[in-house]
């Protein structure tokens, strides 16, 4: 005569399927064991060998140690839409002489496709007016090589830090080699340079990714003003982090002879 006895296991995995909602999968495992009431060979499984199975199914989708081996889901970069700025996390600086534990330079990485930067074309010309082409050529780093993902947001901003113009993203750099990180990509100024206002500023922030924090970062900016708007090469200064965009308190980021490469083209009618 058999006889058969049923046990139940439930356990709950947290899927990560979606970068922004998290959803809760409740798995039920259930066992039906029909045993003989007679005397059974060893070669069977008994009822309390199943009962041991019950921490495994519990954990077979959650991170979880007992499982018998690390399962650890691999991390997500937190994302945030191109140009968004949001101080997260403080970061010590990377360069000489530091800018100091506190400062807040720290973004979200770019949203997926972000890859191929948010750049916007050339407005259409307008009689008298003259557009600018920015052509930011490469940037001189000590660290170039160790940088991952590395772009630069290109803003314009009058004195007080308002953008008068939409925030670009370039893509992500061509290539690194020695203490440069090449970029060659073309910048359209989005408004014409007469209707810029008085001591406005282009303002090149360079940014790459963190991968221990999951932080895109600033690592330096530089920036040129009005009185710097000529046709041809040009090389700036880089400073250090946080981006000063009131150009109040500035400090260089190294002695050593590294700069913003850009070249300028002017285009009037």
């Amino acid at each position: 005569m058999l006889g058969t006895e049923k046990c139940s296991f439930t356990g709950i995995a947290k899927a990560s399927g979606n970068r922004t909602n998290s959803s809760l999968n409740i798995w039920t495992f259930q066992v039906v064991y029909t045993m003989p009431q007679s005397t059974q060979s060893q070669d069977e499984f008994k009822l309390e060998d199943l009962k041991k199975l019950e921490p495994i199914l519990k954990n077979i989708l959650t991170y979880n140690k007992e499982f018998p081996f690390d399962v650890q889901p691999v991390p997500l970069r937190k994302i945030l839409a191109p140009g968004e700025e949001e101080h997260l996390e403080f970061e010590e600086d990377d360069e000489e002489g530091g800018a100091g534990a506190g400062s807040p330079d720290s973004f979200p990485a770019r949203v997926p496709g972000a890859n191929e930067g948010t750049l916007l074309p050339r407005l259409p010309s307008e009689p008298g007016m003259t557009l600018l082409t920015i052509n930011i050529e490469k940037i001189g780093l000590k660290d170039a090589g160790q940088c991952i993902d590395p772009y630069i947001t290109v803003s314009v901003k009058d004195l007080n830090g308002i953008d008068l113009t939409p925030v670009q993203d370039t893509p992500v750099a061509l290539r690194k080699e020695d203490t440069y990180v090449h970029f060659n990509v073309d910048i359209e100024i989005q408004k014409h340079v007469e209707k810029l206002t008085k001591g406005a500023a282009i303002f090149f922030e360079f940014k790459h990714y963190k991968p221990k924090k999951r932080f895109t970062s600033t690592k330096c900016f530089a920036f040129m003003e009005m009185d710097e708007i000529k046709p041809g090469a040009i090389v700036i200064e880089l400073y250090k982090k946080p981006t000063d965009f009131k150009r109040k308190k500035l400090q260089l980021l190294t002695k050593k002879p590294l700069y913003l490469h850009l070249h300028q083209t002017l285009h009037k009618e």
